[in-house]
């Protein structure tokens, strides 16, 4: 049995989907054709290289280092990754849609079993105050995984998003940061009760940042309730430079944060400038691999601090 709370994983995330498709490309309500999905697929590989690059040139160590891609546009890089002895995570959730579902239904496994990968990743939006047949739908479907991952001895990543709901908004005034500050920390510690409650049992969780370490301390608390031996990671959700570093030196003080996930924050620009013929691949791949390593490096400098 791994115990999770002794280790320490910094993942470079690129598994979006719809985001990507439609926020970089404009393919909205589609499937992209299949020149716009070789596209894709050459982008998120710039990504990859940019993560290489992090790791050959600027003294990110591989043995903590991870990366998380998608099957749909990122296969072959998930049989490089393997190759090449990375640690690599692999979504299994349907994108773009608020209900968690399996990408390839009752086949979820077979895709598992292909690639293999060091980490089997959900993302779930999950809110104790959200509509309770969804949610009771969602922890049906997320025990089967949990069960599958613990009979194959596979490490479960489970991503958590509590988002507001328009009765919590209100109550923040309509102000994401008032609810991100006052109200999603205890509701981030409830939506991990009744998930664990429900017999669902990840190794890591990727979770949302906060910004007060006492919040941090009761979140890795219920994650750790009963003896777990498990991990917290840091997500980046696509807020600014400033935002994640702020997330990330919280977290990286914490006993119990094991690391971050971040995503958009290091390689969105780059491959927006890219497209816009601002910069060449070769600087793309550079600054995502300053990026990434630059927040290894504000990771590593903060947890000596503990």
């Amino acid at each position: 049995m791994v115990d999770w709370t002794r280790k320490e994983v910094l993942i470079l995330a690129f598994d979006h989907r719809s985001s990507f498709t439609e926020k970089l490309f404009g393919i909205k309500n589609r499937k992209p054709t299949p020149d716009e999905k070789k596209q894709i697929e050459e982008y998120k590989r710039l990504i990859f290289l940019g993560f290489r690059q992090a790791l050959e040139t600027k003294g990110v160590p591989k043995e903590i280092a991870g990366l998380l891609v998608d099957e749909e546009f990122g296969a072959n890089i998930l049989r490089e990754a393997k190759k090449g002895g990375f640690t690599f995570a692999m979504p299994v959730e349907k994108s773009g849609q608020d209900e968690f579902d399996f990408e390839y239904g009752a086949d979820f496994a077979e895709h598992i079993e292909e690639f293999d990968p060091s980490f089997v990743k959900v993302l779930v939006r999950y809110n104790p105050s959200g509509d309770a047949v969804v949610n009771k739908r969602q922890l049906q479907r997320l025990k089967t995984l949990s069960d599958y991952l613990q009979r194959k001895k596979k490490t479960f990543l489970f991503e958590l998003i509590v988002p507001a709901t328009a009765q919590q908004l209100a109550e923040a005034k309509g102000s994401k940061e008032t609810y991100d500050e006052t109200m999603r920390p205890k509701l981030m510690v409830e939506s991990l009760k009744e998930i664990q409650n429900a017999g669902v049992e990840p190794q890591v969780w990727k979770l949302e940042g906060v910004a007060n370490p006492d919040d941090a301390k009761a979140i890795v608390k219920q994650a750790q309730n009963g003896g777990r031996k498990v991990g917290v990671i840091t997500l980046g959700r696509g807020e600014s430079k400033e935002k994640v570093q702020e997330w990330l030196a919280v977290g990286a003080k914490i006993p119990g944060i094991i690391g971050f996930a971040v995503g958009r924050t290091i390689f969105w620009q780059p491959l927006a400038d890219h497209k816009a013929g601002i910069i060449s691949k070769d600087e793309a791949v550079e600054r995502i691999a300053q990026n990434y390593a630059e927040f290894v490096n504000l990771w590593q400098n903060e947890k000596q601090k503990r």
